[in-house]
């Protein structure tokens, strides 16, 4: 597939035709084996080996301002986004939406099955790898009415995108979602997310925001 996005104020279309979803990539070990724990103590299955690189197809990749999901058990997450066209790496913002009641049977199911927002802007990777770690990335989602901040934290707190790469074999025409931070307040389904990605060395952001339309299940 192809998508065209914004990079130093120029188009740039970039043909992708591999995406991973990179899991299990908090830099701290003991509070990752945590959360392994607390997701088996209510049935979703541990993975075979962290980081673990999750293989998604490349359509679900999505520009758009709404997504549609079946059921409500979904949520979205705020990861960085690297892409590899010529060579040349790319940083951008995404959500790795994902269903929850399916992950209870497979995570690998339930990345799969839901749409993957990445936003329209990119940043050339040679410009910001020198301070990488200190990017934010934010998350806000809607509930009951009101936005709430989700999720906050730095790159330092998930595994070097270099040693990802290396894990992921990445390379041309690849886009990777890199892993995400703890949800203040636990994982849950939302109407609506707003996320960004901030630059504290040059005040440059960039912003994703999607709207979440429910399918009902039926039989």
């Amino acid at each position: 597939m192809e998508l065209t996005f914004e990079c130093d104020g120029a188009a740039l279309p970039l043909k992708i035709d591999q995406v991973v979803v990179a899991g299990w990539t908090g830099r701290d070990i003991a509070a990752v084996q945590h959360h392994i724990d607390e997701l088996a103590a209510v049935g979703v299955p541990g993975p075979s080996t962290v980081p673990l690189y999750y293989r998604v197809s490349e359509g679900l990749l999505t520009q758009g301002d709404r997504i549609q999901v079946l059921g409500a058990g979904t949520s979205g997450e705020v990861e960085p986004l690297l892409i590899c066209t010529d060579g040349r790496t790319y940083f951008g913002l995404a959500s790795d939406h994902t269903d929850r009641d399916l992950e209870t049977h497979s995570v690998a199911a339930s990345k799969q099955a839901c749409a993957k927002p990445v936003a329209a802007m990119l940043w050339d990777m040679a410009e910001i790898e020198g301070h990488l770690e200190e990017i934010t990335l934010r998350c806000w989602i809607v509930e009951d009415g009101a936005e709430v901040l989700y999720q906050e934290g730095t790159l330092a707190g998930i595994r070097p995108l270099a040693e990802l790469c290396a894990g992921a074999g990445f390379g041309d025409g690849m886009a990777m979602l890199c892993g995400t931070f703890g949800a203040k307040g636990g994982v849950r389904p939302a109407g609506a997310y707003r996320m960004e990605a901030v630059d504290p060395r040059t005040g440059r952001s960039m912003t994703l925001s999607y709207a979440v339309e429910v399918l009902p299940i039926v039989a």
